[in-house]
């Protein structure tokens, strides 16, 4: 277990449009606005389309992180997630999941991580902006080798 205390700072509510990219409106806001650590308590919306991790083949090694994507379309989701710094790559790197009903198939769900959404009629998007100290951005994106290469969470400068 890690953990570390954070301050808040500005609170948003940014709402994203029909026809726009979820990924792209959320890192556009946040560059816009000097964002660069925070979290989405939740948000609600619908997708044109989404891709989501997932496979409908069998999984070769259960342990590992699945890196396969299926797109689904005309959705109604909830969703929330944290926006940590990647500092490899010097990028807000979102991590989203949702929850998500297909609309044409009796709201049959899908939960997953969210890989790229464009949204349809609107998705409403609360944003809470964490505070970091003189070392950078409050919370980071570290790959960890050990695990495959997912990154992972942490705190200031690495830790």
């Amino acid at each position: 277990m890690r953990y570390h205390q954070i301050t808040t700072g500005r609170q948003f509510v940014l709402a994203l449009d029909h026809g726009e990219d979820f990924f792209t409106g959320i890192t556009q806001f946040c560059a816009d606005h000097d964002i660069r650590s925070g979290y989405v308590p939740t948000f609600v919306g619908g997708f044109y389309s989404a891709s989501l991790v997932g496979s409908c083949e069998p999984l070769a090694d259960p342990e590992a992180p699945l890196w396969d994507e299926v797109t689904v379309e005309t959705l109604e989701a909830l969703g929330g997630g944290t926006l940590a710094w990647d500092t490899e790559k010097d990028c807000l790197a979102p991590h989203i999941h949702v929850a998500a009903g297909i609309k044409g198939e009796s709201a049959d769900g899908r939960v997953s991580h969210l890989l790229g959404a464009t949204v349809q009629f609107i998705c409403e998007i609360p944003i809470v902006e964490i505070i970091g100290g003189t070392d950078g951005p409050a919370l980071t994106r570290r790959r960890a080798g050990e695990l495959y290469g997912v990154p992972l969470l942490t705190f200031g400068s690495g830790s």
